[in-house]
């Protein structure tokens, strides 16, 4: 076995870079619902799902081996072609952080490697059967099983709940909300770490650090692991805010519904070795979630766009990485030419963000669209479940303005 050269570390470093954007991309996943219905604090919310992404990525190799043994074939594979595919995901994922999407961190990693790979060593390196059915298939199967299971075990929480007191009722369900976030965090631990661990390994292996068909050494597990709990507690508090205010407006009952229905189809997922995208997961249970209560709305304009770049992540990814590896092709000072052409772009998106900060200060205010005319007329004329609080019921029929009261007009605003 040779030692890790200088591109070995290059790729190693950028791995971790990327498993640091996972982990701030996809904070949402786990506690954007938490957050949005005050279960949590905003900063105690990121702590906890950092420390259960740490343990989870410890639970199980089994994704990690699907993409460092299954996805593209490890003998027509240089360790340029990993640092190529890392660009490309690296940056797809700030550039949907900035505009606060929550796209997939795990198809864009994919798509990233099938571009490089295909640019390096043609279409056949890649394993289409693996590609079908351990990565498109649950791409599509996934927020639609997540959706449905969230939608219905609204409507049951709700039924089961409709005599019980309305606060006691809502405080319960917001422990169990906490609960359940903690559970998202640890299957996405479990399941997203594991594809920084798989790809470093698989940058191992190409560079004859490890023997072909290696599980990942302990050290790889430990920083994968360390690198996305770090990036989970940063926050991505744009893509929170898209999540948790944006898609649609959940009470505690649906969050709990929607995160305890994600993380058992991660948990199974993961435990089968598919590379399933927390993202679709989380993202069809909060809209199943908004479906599944009596007045409950979809910002169907917010999703459509989140539709749009799930399904532009594949392709755009593999475009940069084919791109980025076609590059590195022309030698040690193509490789520093994408390296600077990733800081630079890195340095850049990083700087026009500053110019509308989203934080733990302000990441519940009011993000997102209008839900639309027919879905907010329905929202007016539906009556709410019984046992709903007080305070939702305030949130879902705002309390009309008295003649006493000065018009927004007439206050100035």
């Amino acid at each position: 076995m040779e030692g890790i050269s200088l591109i070995l570390a290059i790729v190693v470093v950028t791995a971790l870079a990327f498993d640091f954007t996972n982990g701030f991309h996809d904070t949402a996943n786990a506690m954007a619902t938490t957050i949005s219905t005050g279960a949590l604090r905003p900063k105690i919310a990121v702590a906890m799902s950092a420390v259960l992404n740490l343990v989870g990525a410890f639970l199980s190799v089994e994704v990690a081996n699907t993409i460092s043994k299954g996805l593209v074939d490890e003998s027509g594979i240089r360790p340029e072609v990993i640092f190529a595919a890392l660009v490309g995901a690296i940056l797809w994922n700030l550039l949907t952080w900035l505009v606060g999407l929550p796209s997939s961190s795990s198809h864009a990693l994919m798509g990233g490697l099938i571009g490089a790979t295909v640019a390096s060593a043609g279409v056949g390196a890649v394993h289409g059967d693996v590609l079908v059915t351990k990565v498109l298939i649950p791409a599509i199967a996934a927020p639609l099983v997540a959706g449905v299971a969230a939608m219905l075990a609204t409507r049951l929480t709700y039924r089961l709940g409709r005599k019980a007191d309305g606060k006691a009722s809502a405080k319960g369900y917001r422990a169990g909300q906490i609960a359940s976030a903690g559970l998202v965090s640890l299957a996405h631990g479990t399941n997203d770490a594991q594809k920084t661990m798989g790809i470093i390994t698989l940058a191992l292996v190409a560079g004859g650090t490890l023997a072909p068909d290696s599980d990942p050494p302990v050290w790889v597990v430990l920083s994968a692991g360390v690198a996305i709990a770090l990036g989970t507690y940063l926050g991505g508090w744009r893509i929170i805010r898209t999540m948790g205010k944006g898609l649609t407006d959940l009470q505690p009952q649906q969050g709990f519904a929607a995160q305890t229905s994600a993380a058992t189809v991660i948990l199974a997922s993961s435990h089968l070795g598919f590379s399933l995208s927390t993202t679709h997961s989380v993202s069809g249970a909060v809209m199943g979630a908004g479906l599944g209560r009596k007045g409950g709305v979809v910002r169907w304009s917010t999703a459509t766009r989140m539709f749009v770049a799930w399904g532009l992540t594949l392709p755009a990814a593999a475009l940069v990485g084919a791109i980025a590896e076609w590059v590195t092709g022309f030698g040690p000072w193509g490789t520093a030419l994408v390296a600077v052409f990733l800081i630079g772009s890195s340095a850049a998106i990083w700087k026009i963000s500053r110019r509308e900060v989203v934080d733990h200060t302000n990441v519940n205010d009011a993000a997102g669209e209008p839900a639309g005319v027919v879905t907010t007329a329905m929202a007016a004329v539906t009556p709410p479940p019984a046992g709903t609080p007080a305070d939702d019921l305030t949130a879902t029929f705002p309390r009309q303005s008295s003649a006493s009261e000065p018009t927004p007009s007439q206050a100035g605003v």
